[in-house]
């Protein structure tokens, strides 16, 4: 009888262990989909033949890929989404592409050019102050941060007056559709209880980033994969 109740109670306690564990693996594969996905929609857009021109990518500090951004309130046009953004190595961001952070993108005006359907966003990072604050704290473009519909085509190129000046350039795909979209009056922010889930650990989108705490997980790689082929190396001058 002893022996049966160790028996019992080795089960109960392998049991209880497992279902303790199941809510964190579940919410780390969540977020290991999303860091997927986000290499995905960075693939597919790099593959388009009027896709992010050349000379504006190789001149951005950090991307950032929100898969599926969904309108929550028709009519108003406040949108959420999720996903990650992954920036050069080393002190001036001229390294290869790294490990990427979580992110948030909230509230906005945009939400009528979204027609009701899920919208990839891709925002690209233009210089080192953009990339540092928005590690940092929420950022609000076209506040905090210049931001612009960016560029289209492989033939445009940065060199124009907006993405001169602007610190942020933004894109959409929808419906098969790829163009430069204004993203003013949304926030950008890091989100770091998904870094949590994510890695593991307690761990800031600016260790991930500036300080290379942890390594990138096996779900980033065809994002760095992607980015590292089009623009191993930075053009800008920063």
């Amino acid at each position: 009888m002893k022996f049966v109740a160790k028996v019992w109670l080795a089960c109960g306690l392998a049991a209880f262990v497992a279902m303790a564990f199941a809510p964190a693996a579940a919410a780390q594969d969540k977020e290991q989909d999303r860091v997927e996905n986000a290499g995905k929609v960075m693939k597919e857009i790099m593959d388009v033949p009027d896709d992010i021109p050349q000379s504006v990518i190789d001149k951005a500090d950090c991307v950032v890929v929100l898969p599926s951004v969904l309108k929550f309130a028709i009519g108003i046009g406040g949108s959420y989404g999720r996903g990650v953004m992954t920036c050069r190595g080393g002190a001036t961001f001229h390294g290869h592409w790294g490990p990427p952070t979580m992110m948030a993108l909230e509230g906005g005006s945009f939400g009528l050019q979204l027609g009701g359907q899920a919208t990839d966003f891709v925002l690209l990072l233009m210089n080192q102050r953009a990339a540092s604050s928005i590690l940092s704290s929420k950022v609000k473009l076209g506040g905090d941060a210049s931001a612009a519909a960016g560029p289209v085509g492989r033939n445009a190129s940065a060199e124009t007056d907006v993405a001169m000046r602007a610190e942020i350039l933004s894109y959409s795909r929808a419906r098969g559709l790829f163009a430069g979209i204004s993203l003013a009056g949304s926030t950008l922010r890091p989100d770091n209880d998904a870094n949590k889930r994510l890695y593991g650990k307690e761990i800031s989108a600016k260790d991930i980033v500036l300080n290379h705490a942890a390594p990138a997980p096996p779900s980033a790689s065809l994002l760095l994969a992607t980015l590292n082929a089009k623009s191993p190396r930075n053009k800008s001058s920063n």
